[in-house]
């Protein structure tokens, strides 16, 4: 009996989508409207996510406009982007609000890298963890007599190749967005 590695897998390919979905709430100094998708505003007593109270588009390469459903909330919306740190620049008009990105400086270009290399640490990490989880399975399934020698370092060889691929994966995606930020 061969080892199912179909949910590792599918584990594995969550950690790459989570690393791209990571990377694109960057700031990079263009206009992305995933970079607001972390923002949640403070409305009628709860918290909800920017895209929720608002139609948000891209006005142009450096300039995002987010329109609320209810003027009323233009406030709201402007101090939730100001809180949330993302060093944008704010204004507010009589149709909404424009969300301005400024130019990146070299040192801010450094820190995003290192923010890119961290954010692609914390991914590896998590899949060592799922290796060692899914070496433990297949030492338990050997000892319950589920494997045999042959299949377990089968398994070991295969489990291995996995793991080389998904790592190859992210540091793509690390060099590609490097690649954005840099310019």
């Amino acid at each position: 009996m061969q080892y199912n590695f179909s949910n590792f897998k599918t584990e594995i390919k969550k950690v790459g989508e989570f690393l791209g979905k990571e990377y694109s709430q960057l700031n990079i100094g263009r206009a992305s409207p995933m970079v607001l998708d972390g923002v949640s505003v403070e409305t009628y007593g709860s918290r909800v996510p920017l895209k929720n109270v608002s139609s948000v588009s891209i006005e142009d390469p450096k300039t995002i406009r987010i329109v609320p459903f209810d003027k009323n909330q233009i406030k709201d919306i402007e101090k939730a982007i100001n809180a949330s740190n993302l060093g944008l620049s704010v204004a507010t008009d009589d149709m909404g609000i424009r969300v301005i990105f400024p130019q990146l400086t070299t040192e801010t270009r450094q820190n995003l890298v290192k923010v890119l290399k961290d954010k692609l640490e914390e991914q590896r990490i998590t899949v060592r963890r799922e290796r060692e989880r899914v070496w433990q399975d297949v030492e338990v399934k050997h000892k319950e007599g589920k494997l045999t020698d042959d299949d377990k370092f089968r398994a070991k060889d295969e489990l291995q190749k996995i793991i080389d691929e998904a790592n190859k994966s992210l540091e793509a995606s690390f060099e590609k967005k490097q690649k954005e930020v840099l310019g």
